[in-house]
């Protein structure tokens, strides 16, 4: 990847496409099968909760799939993944990693481990995730211990 300008903090990267097909795709699915649950006539009360709940845990995946994001602040940066959100200090990420194929970025921390960081994928955008990639490597070598990607 080559240099990029680094970006004003604080700053947010998310999927915004593919977060806006999940909850697209999410809020479609609850209105039809809810709209299913009202209409059939020959569902009874408790069948008719059961495609209610159904279509709400269904939205509720789809929600916590279009959680991920990066936010990078003056301090450090919050990754949060589908479940889990991890805060790091700058010094704590030698380098950001998006290689082709790659799902998402990978972010190699001091400890020794690697964090995946699924706020930058390149999924439905590429080139989006290549420059928002980019940008968080850049905020790293200039605020912390980075060091070139190979």
């Amino acid at each position: 990847m080559s240099e990029s300008p680094t970006p004003a903090l604080p700053v947010t990267f998310r999927p915004g496409r593919t977060r806006a097909v999940l909850l697209t795709v999410g809020v479609a699915s609850f209105a039809a099968i809810t709209a299913v649950a009202l209409l059939l006539e020959r569902l009874g009360p408790g069948e008719r909760v059961a495609f209610v709940f159904t279509a709400v845990l269904f939205l509720a995946v789809l929600v916590m799939l279009s959680r991920p994001k990066v936010v990078a602040d003056s301090e450090g940066v919050t990754v949060v993944n589908i479940t889990r959100t991890r805060r790091l200090a700058w010094a704590e990420i030698l380098r950001v990693n998006l290689r082709p194929g790659d799902p998402w970025v990978f972010l190699d921390l001091s400890d020794g481990t690697s964090l995946p960081a699924l706020g930058i994928q390149p999924g439905i955008a590429k080139e989006s995730a290549i420059r928002d990639a980019r940008a968080l490597r850049a905020l790293a070598d200039s605020r912390g211990a980075g060091v070139e990607a190979a």
